[in-house]
């Protein structure tokens, strides 16, 4: 049976001597077997804390101090199991802790604050294991989901242990007739969502998803690349405007290669390295995915980098802004005739498509080229194209077959 008996034991940490000679105290509160530790913000000499009375002596103005803030402390901490007790609900040392520093405690956690804690957390992780742009995401979910509470409950949050799979109904609702949002924007908001959920049950603020039995509204999506005689036209046009040639120039480069913004604008001569088949290959760290990948170079992309090496920069081709090469291809993609709705992104589908999967790539590799964290991600973009050139395959043999 567990111990319900609370303990609160003051200790010094004798080790941790600052320059005044003095050491911090730290709080180990024990409950049903289980200790939780914080610092309570007080130091003591070492020579004066008497550990068996849980005192600094002999009696001073500095010591007398000291132990009325203890003494507040442990006040503060029996307030606070007392009110859990009078709850008659099930809670352990850190509900304890959470309600003696002024939160909520584990079973009345509401999602905002669970968001806006998450959040936090990878503020101090940008640059080191997440970019800027993700994170502003989560930022703009915080905001999204906080309007969207606010106009549907008229709340300004909600109880993580009152979810249930109406709060998503009613997001998707909420964010097609408020928002004019498409099925793929909502159906990753709500991947977000339940994020916040798993963290919940690891943090144990909850003890079960409460959005299990929930499924993702299907969504078309076709997948946008140039056709070979599309990507023909774009090559071969003769531009008049030298911004229109650059841009052109390094769409064709992404088209071969593969390499999203992120990684075309960063790519540096060190990032060139010759393969275990004497080829040259780009090899990348995709930022997006946490992964490496290596990609072999084909002739025209090398011919664009030789065009465009220069010693007055770093980086192997033209400096551009994401929105401007954007607004360029469009432009571009009009002059030839193209009816498409074209950005930067297209490259790298028409690399995916036109390049490698119409020119018998198996998917698996096409997914190491892409620099794909999962076959699963690849397939799910792809795998319509695949089946069309399945089609051509039989067709061939089917004609084939009638002419024997």
């Amino acid at each position: 049976m567990k111990d319900s008996k609370l303990t609160i034991l003051f200790l010094i940490e004798r080790n941790k001597v600052n320059n005044k000679g003095t050491c911090p105290i730290k709080c180990r509160l024990t409950y049903q077997n289980k200790r939780k530790a914080f610092a309570t913000g007080q130091f003591v000499n070492p020579d004066y804390w008497n550990s068996k009375k849980q005192k600094a002596l002999p009696p001073s103005k500095e010591n007398d101090f000291i132990n009325t803030q203890l003494s507040l402390i442990s006040q503060k901490i029996n307030k606070a199991f007392l009110m859990l007790q009078v709850q008659e609900m099930e809670f352990d040392v850190d509900d304890i802790y959470l309600l003696y520093t002024g939160g909520s405690t584990k079973k009345n956690k509401s999602f905002l604050e669970l968001l806006e804690w998450h959040n936090t957390k990878m503020e101090k992780l940008v640059g080191i294991e997440y970019a800027p742009r993700y994170y502003q995401k989560w930022k703009g979910m915080h905001l999204l989901m906080k309007d969207f509470i606010r106009k549907t409950y008229k709340k300004s949050d909600v109880l993580l242990s009152n979810l249930t799979i109406k709060f998503l109904e009613d997001l998707d609702f909420y964010m097609k007739s408020e928002k004019l949002h498409k099925q793929v924007t909502i159906n990753k908001c709500i991947q977000r969502v339940r994020q916040i959920i798993r963290l919940a049950i690891s943090e144990g603020y909850l003890e079960k998803d409460p959005f299990i039995l929930y499924k993702a509204k299907r969504y078309k999506k076709e997948v946008v690349y140039l056709t070979h005689e599309e990507l023909q036209l774009v090559e071969k046009h003769s531009f008049s405007q030298v911004r229109l040639e650059q841009v052109r120039d390094m769409f064709v480069f992404c088209c071969y290669t593969g390499l999203a913004y992120a990684e075309m604008s960063s790519l540096k001569q060190e990032h060139l390295i010759t393969g275990f088949d004497n080829n040259l290959w780009i090899s990348m760290y995709r930022k997006k995915t946490g992964k490496d990948f290596s990609v072999p170079l084909l002739d025209k992309p090398i011919q664009i980098i030789e065009k465009y090496r220069t010693s007055e920069r770093e980086t192997l081709l033209p400096k551009i802004s994401n929105q401007k090469f954007n607004s360029y291809i469009k432009e571009i993609c009009e002059i030839v005739g193209i009816e498409k709705k074209i950005s930067h992104h297209i490259g790298r589908k028409t690399f995916a498509t036109t390049v490698l999967l119409y020119n018998d790539v198996p998917m698996e590799i096409v997914s190491e080229l892409l620099g794909h964290s999962k076959m699963s991600i690849t397939q799910e973009h792809y795998g319509k194209i695949v089946r069309k050139k399945v089609s051509e395959h039989m067709q061939n043999l089917t004609e084939k077959l009638r002419d024997k």
